[in-house]
């Protein structure tokens, strides 16, 4: 009986000694060292988009992210000066409508006059396509100065620019995060913003 318990106890513990596992090599340790690999998950691919290693593919997905990174920081200080009740003096169109007479969130698209939609519409639509873009081969994805604007860009050190572009898209990122739950909240009808 004893050598039965010892036997047994052996083999479990055999089964949370640690495993010896060969080093694998994948296409995605081709971007372990990319910027946005980052802390506590390091390069994280969970649909495998760019399983195949493709560097055009990551390019392309890296340069939407940041358009959506940046177009999201600007939806979320925009929801909450609108939240705050600040609005543009004035009338949004012809026929009187006032901007203070437009509601926040959802609601707005439902009280904006047509032509404002429309004019709303076509100013993105310019911006993405003749603003939004890399004319020149910018300094790295996403870099839409085009040798215009530099707002001192090209006095920091090689390092603070890497820290500074992982600070953007983490900043895009999380707000890409909070854009989508203050809009399901709206939807929801449960305020994210106190006293709301």
């Amino acid at each position: 009986m004893k050598l039965a318990i010892l036997t047994t106890l052996a083999v479990s513990a055999a089964a949370f000694a640690p495993s010896q596992v060969a080093q694998t090599s994948t296409s995605l340790n081709a971007f372990d060292s990319e910027l946005g690999a980052q802390e506590p998950l390091g390069f994280f691919d969970p649909l495998g988009l760019v399983s195949d290693g493709s560097e055009a593919k990551f390019d392309r997905l890296r340069y939407v992210e940041i358009k959506h990174g940046r177009v999201s920081m600007l939806a979320v200080v925009g929801y909450l000066i609108e939240k705050s009740g600040i609005r543009l003096p004035g009338a949004i169109s012809y026929d009187g409508t006032q901007f203070s007479d437009i509601p926040d969130g959802f609601a707005a698209l439902s009280k904006i006059p047509d032509a404002g939609l429309f004019q709303l519409f076509a100013f993105i639509g310019f911006l993405e396509i003749f603003v939004m873009k890399d004319v020149t081969g910018g300094e790295f994805i996403g870099d839409f100065r085009n040798g215009f604007i530099d707002y001192g860009w090209d006095t920091f050190d090689e390092d603070t620019k890497l820290q500074k572009r992982a600070i953007e898209l983490n900043q895009g990122r999380a707000a890409m995060m909070g854009i989508l739950a203050l809009m399901v909240h709206e939807k929801l009808g449960v305020s994210l913003i106190p006293s709301v």
